[in-house]
């Protein structure tokens, strides 16, 4: 099968480029660069287009494409310019459906966990309603709005992945976008105390990138027809402390923990995914727990020193 994957220079996008041409498939990655790296395409043998997709002409060309999985996006969510967060998010992602609408081939793309905002209930369901606290959110919520349309009016597939906190390799060119994983990892790596909001006991669903790659690619392969979306995440919530922890015994360090204040007026304090709709839809089942995943992070991250 032929591929596009745009953002494939990105922490999710290269390496899901990477499993797709694992897999035997010709794949053709798509990135302006701005935001990616490409150190992350050093092992990569397929096509590397460079281009920004809010412009109309670059999508033009990708010739012969079979499927497209949308990873190009802002994604710093304390980027203030909401103009330019829009313009990129949503006017790309609108080229992307008019190349699909035009061939009539599936989009499968990267949406977040971020529009269901500071919600109380756990674990969030795709069903719930939608409460986005920042302009990178509200882009996303515009845009599986817009995966809808296009899907109804145009009869072709398009399917959304609302993405937890994602980790693992490849996203070490993110700075403070990086994972909370990965910054504490740096911090304690370079002898200095792991340093959370007090008292460390906030929960979020860390999902390791290869568990989002497979459901990804699952999405790809589904019979799905028309417009859905599913929850990507591991299933599980995990508190910063215990983040710390198992960093810790991973690397052998027993360095104390620095708790200050939360300077966000907005904050969420507990996120998990309910991912029972893509385990019956997509077959989707996360190989990495916190106790699996963070170790074998750790493992590569040093193996990289």
């Amino acid at each position: 099968m032929k591929v596009l994957v745009t953002g494939g220079a990105g922490f999710i996008g290269s390496n899901l480029a990477m499993a797709l041409e694992h897999r035997g498939h010709e794949v053709t990655i798509l990135d302006n660069f701005l935001t990616g790296n490409f150190n992350n395409l050093i092992n990569f043998n397929g096509n590397v287009m460079v281009g920004d997709i809010s412009d109309t002409n670059t999508l033009s060309k990708a010739r012969d494409i079979d499927i497209v999985y949308h990873e190009a996006s802002i994604t710093d969510t304390t980027v203030t310019d909401d103009r330019f967060m829009l313009q990129q998010n949503l006017e790309g992602f609108r080229n992307v459906l008019d190349f699909a609408v035009a061939r009539r081939i599936k989009v499968v793309f990267a949406s977040s966990a971020g529009i269901y905002g500071n919600s109380k209930k756990v674990p969030y369901k795709e069903s719930w309603n939608y409460r986005p606290l920042n302009a990178y959110a509200f882009s996303k919520l515009a845009m599986e709005k817009m995966a809808k349309f296009y899907s109804d009016k145009h009869s072709i597939p398009v399917i959304g992945l609302r993405y937890f906190n994602v980790y693992g390799q490849g996203e070490y060119f993110k700075g403070k976008a990086a994972s909370m994983i990965y910054q504490l990892y740096n911090q304690i790596k370079s002898g200095k105390k792991p340093r959370v909001f007090k008292f460390g006991e906030q929960e979020r669903d860390q999902v390791y990138v290869e568990d989002i790659v497979d459901g990804t690619i699952l999405a790809g392969e589904s019979s799905i027809e028309g417009f859905d979306m599913f929850n990507l995440g591991s299933g599980e919530s995990v508190s910063f402390n215990k983040i710390i922890e198992l960093l810790q015994k991973s690397l052998g360090t027993k360095y104390q923990t620095d708790y200050f204040d939360n300077p966000y007026a907005f904050y969420q304090n507990h996120t998990m995914a309910d991912i029972s709709k893509a385990r019956k839809n997509l077959n989707y089942k996360p190989k990495f727990d916190a106790k699996k995943g963070i170790p074998r992070y750790v493992q590569i991250l040093e193996g990289e020193k």
